[in-house]
């Protein structure tokens, strides 16, 4: 079977529902240090030595996020970086969320 890392993502433009729990389970093991919060986004922070290195990661990030067509939310500062990743089209969780954290994380 082929990891998230290796997928890419696809377009949703609504209408497609939402991931519950049991699809949600199997997808979140594949991922190192990510949380679903309420069902409805993924989050993950990552700790750096200072502003250069946060700002390298959100780059690269963001490079992968534009690749993909898919975009999550970032937040960063001195040595950290935050995302929030979910499809706006649902207002929730879907494949394409897992496997865009997955890339960020591969990058």
């Amino acid at each position: 079977m082929e990891s998230l890392s290796e997928r890419h993502c696809v377009p949703c433009h609504g209408g497609v529902p939402r991931l519950g729990r049991e699809e949600i389970e199997p997808l979140l093991s594949q991922l190192e240090g990510w949380e679903v919060v309420g069902e409805h986004h993924l989050s993950k922070e990552y700790r750096f030595s200072n502003f250069a290195e946060a700002l390298s990661f959100v780059n690269r990030a963001g490079a992968v996020a534009e690749a993909e067509g898919h975009h999550p939310d970032i937040t960063f500062g001195w040595g950290y970086a935050r995302l929030k990743i979910y499809t706006h089209a649902i207002d929730g969780l879907s494949e394409s969320d897992f496997i865009l954290a997955a890339r960020i994380d591969a990058a």
